[in-house]
């Protein structure tokens, strides 16, 4: 019974529209807010550090406590179990005890019979403060070493030996500031009080699991009277993989303590204060390469802000270095990785999980490499592509699958690259007001999460009498199609329509222990969890009919809403009636674990991915030079997605994620003041694209090559890698900057390229120009 028994494919591979997709165009899907309140629902708020750095003098909260309708009101010394709510290292407070590390640290909780009761309560404390010198930026974490976890390298070869060794050496630098996730849906938790001092909570978070474990550790009981339930969340990112949980905790202490129902719906602005973002970067490369832009060698140096505490701070940076080769053989390498500490939030997961801000390093010295030999940047891209018998990374594993010259080669194609070069530098030359930019971008992003122990998954399925069948599995929906495409695989393989299957919402006492909705593993790991369940189902019943009609068991067939026993054809439905009848066993949980994955973090040697998607973007500009505004024109993808279960989701993500990229590396700016206060704390100062920032031309395309790694129906992930293309419209941006020093020289663009970087990058540009004119420039 495998996954390729059917021929003829169904529902795999179709465009099937997204099961709750009519349910959110018409506001029927149900979130945690629109849950009916129980009479007497309490809400939760909580008060807040004014301070980045201080310690905790004194505390008294008596005005809190008898504001109108507040009912209770707890400390850090009122939590019965842990205080503390680390994912992966000690650390993360509930409630800050003795001392605060970043504003807006939470220090109480109050709940009220309203929120704006609960809100107005938080504001009568009486706190005293000793304030301390906070740790702002990367390079002061950097100068004191204050990291908070060890540094690590990855080692190819001899990395000194090839810097000093070769026709061309450069060295150069970025700042790449992080992004707000800025889900639709912001961070919710609402508990229920049950018996036995139980609680049942549900919960917008990627990782129910994480939510269950934690919730029993601040109340100190076991797990088993803990349950968590999502069933949708409106939009994730990374952002409610971790941090959501804390939210889950204050609403069930409280629902515990007074035996009501207990919400905590945190307002927008203080979600952006209080969650971690993408975290900031601080990128520095050394490389040496040959006439031909081909690099001998390269040191790499990736310095990310985490915040106060680790959070997933150790995997983001680990990520980070995985990526700083992007598709490129580094040949000779060095990568190291800091996770510096700082007084602000603690960052956390967001799509791409580090790989991002890897690779962007990869693509400035891709530009930077191009500009000094006065190459076209596509051309030392392809120059440095992996290739057989270049296959090697800087950590050692092999890339086993070369598509992704083939793909650039396809898309310089099919987007007209090289008429478009020559046409943008005929505009150029013109030397006019307004100048284009054009580039060409590949990416190769690592499957699997490479925490190893993460890369399994579970499933239930339940067949009733009447042919229905309901599925859970370990994976959370956050509108990116997940539970379409197990929809998709169950009815795939049962060989029914897919109208007879329904999914139910993720809760930790149906599949238990599982991993988060991330690393853009949800389709690979819960698809096969789902298959492996379907198909010990069909085994059962294959077994029972083969044996009731007399046929060997290989020649029972499920299609098109039937089984075939020989000569017999049952309807699916009557097949299963007939199986109930005879007392065979119509659910089953399935489990998947990612084969063939290693990684030894100290070496920093091994396997961390199963395989890699490919995707390649072609971005152009036009930038008007007189004020450093722009607009991105077109942008032609062609995205690597394996055999696609669901091509419209698959380009529905592409979309979305390179949209949501270029917000990172445009518009949207992360900003604090000299005392750690978030600036960029509201729609009104925090810009995320809109309608109008979408490309004038945005094709795209998915190349159809089947996974070489028998994965859920040779599929590939598709949730993370495209928002890394959007690097293209980054590098295009600089392109066009570059035009008016004639290609001669790359200014330095931090990240967001917003107008006013863009600007002074034009500026540069032109400083470089007269410095030729003077013969200052060799």
């Amino acid at each position: 019974m495998s996954q390729s028994q059917n021929t003829v494919k169904r529902t795999v591979g179709k465009d099937i529209e997204h099961e709750s997709a009519i349910k959110h165009v018409t506001g029927r899907a149900h979130y945690i807010d629109d849950i009916p309140e129980v009479q007497g629902t309490l809400h939760v708020a909580v008060g807040m550090s004014p301070y980045a750095k201080a310690t905790i003098k004194s505390m008294d909260l008596s005005k809190v406590r008898q504001s109108v309708g507040v009912v209770d009101v707890i400390t850090a010394d009122d939590v019965q179990g842990s205080t503390d709510v680390g994912p992966v290292y000690p650390g993360d407070q509930l409630l800050a005890k003795v001392s605060v590390e970043f504003v807006g640290q939470a220090v109480f909780a109050v709940a009220a019979n309203s929120l704006d009761e609960a809100k107005r309560a938080v504001l009568l404390a009486d706190i005293e403060y000793d304030i301390g010198e906070p740790i702002l930026s990367i390079q002061d974490a950097l100068e004191r070493s204050d990291f908070l976890l060890p540094t690590r390298q990855y080692r190819l070869g001899d990395a000194e030996a090839a810097l000093a060794n070769a026709p061309h050496r450069l060295k150069g630098e970025q700042l790449i500031r992080g992004q707000e996730h800025f889900y639709l849906e912001g961070q919710i938790a609402m508990a229920i009080p049950g018996e036995d001092g139980s609680v049942f909570v549900y919960s917008s978070t990627q990782h129910p699991t994480e939510g269950q474990k934690l919730i029993a550790k601040v109340l100190g009981i076991d797990q088993n009277l803990v349950q968590v339930e999502t069933r949708r969340m409106g939009g994730g990112f990374g952002g409610k993989e971790t941090q959501a949980a804390p939210l889950g905790c204050l609403a069930a202490l409280f629902a515990v303590r007074t035996g009501k129902a207990a919400k905590y719906r945190m307002p927008r602005q203080d979600d952006m204060v209080q969650t971690g973002k993408r975290h900031d970067f601080w990128n520095r490369y050394d490389c040496s390469f040959d006439d031909d832009g081909q690099l001998r060698g390269v040191k790499m140096q990736l310095a990310g802000l985490c915040g106060c505490t680790a959070d997933l701070s150790e995997g983001i940076v680990d990520r980070a270095m995985f990526h700083a080769d992007n598709a490129y053989f580094l040949n000779n390498a060095e990568i190291t990785g800091y996770r510096c500490k700082t007084n602000t939030v603690s960052n956390t997961a967001f799509r791409g999980f580090g790989g991002p801000q890897g690779m962007m390093l990869a693509e400035s010295m891709m530009d930077d490499i191009a500009r000094h030999l006065e190459l076209d940047p596509l051309d030392v891209r392809k120059t440095n592509l992996y290739s057989e018998g270049r296959s090697e990374t800087p950590y050692h594993q092999q890339v086993e699958q070369h598509v992704i010259a083939d793909l650039m080669d396809e898309l310089e194609s099919t987007s007209q690259y090289r008429q478009r070069r020559a046409d943008i530098k005929a505009f150029n030359a013109e030397d006019g007001q307004f100048r284009k930019g054009l580039a060409l971008t590949p990416v190769k992003f690592g499957i699997s999460f490479t925490a190893i122990h993460l890369n399994q998954a579970g499933a239930l399925v339940h067949v009733y009498t009447d042919g229905s069948i309901l599925v859970n599995h370990g994976g959370t929906e956050m509108g990116q199609g997940l539970h379409t495409k197990i929809c998709q695989v169950v009815a795939e393989a049962f060989g029914v329509s897919l109208d007879s299957i329904r999914i139910s919402a993720s809760r930790t006492d149906k599949v238990n222990n599982t991993s988060p909705t991330a690393a853009s593993a949800g389709t690979d790991l819960n698809g096969m969890a789902a298959l492996d369940a379907v198909n010990q189902i069909k085994t059962r019943m294959a077994g029972f009919l083969a044996e009731h009609f007399d046929v060997p068991a290989g020649d029972i067939e499920f299609n098109d809403d039937q089984v075939s026993a020989g000569d017999e054809t049952l309807t699916f439905v009557d097949a299963v009636k007939l199986s109930y009848m005879n007392r065979v066993q119509l659910w089953a949980s399935g489990f998947y674990k990612t084969p063939d994955i290693h990684f030894d973090k100290e070496a920093g040697t091994g396997t961390p991915f199963y395989y890699f998607a490919h995707g390649a973007a072609v971005s152009e500009v036009v930038v008007d030079t007189l004020t450093g505004e722009y607009r991105v024109t077109q942008v032609d993808i062609l995205q690597d997605v394996g055999d696609a279960i669901n091509p419209a989701i698959d380009i529905g993500q592409i979309e979305g994620g390179f949209v949501q990229g270029m917000g990172w590396l445009t518009t949207e700016e992360i900003l604090w003041d000299d005392t750690g206060r978030l600036i960029s704390n509201s729609p009104a100062n925090y810009k995320i694209p809109t309608a109008y920032d979408v490309p004038d031309a945005f094709n795209v395309r998915l190349y159809n090559r089947a996974n070489h790694k028998p994965t859920i129906y040779r599929s590939k992930a598709v949730g993370e890698p495209p928002l890394m293309l959007a690097i293209s419209v980054w590098c295009a941006l600089r392109d066009a900057c570059a035009s008016v020093a004639d290609y001669r020289f790359n200014p330095l663009v931090n990240s967001p390229a917003t107008p006013e970087q863009v600007y002074y990058a034009i500026q540069s540009a032109k400083h470089f120009i007269k410095d030729a004119k003077k013969g200052l420039v060799k």
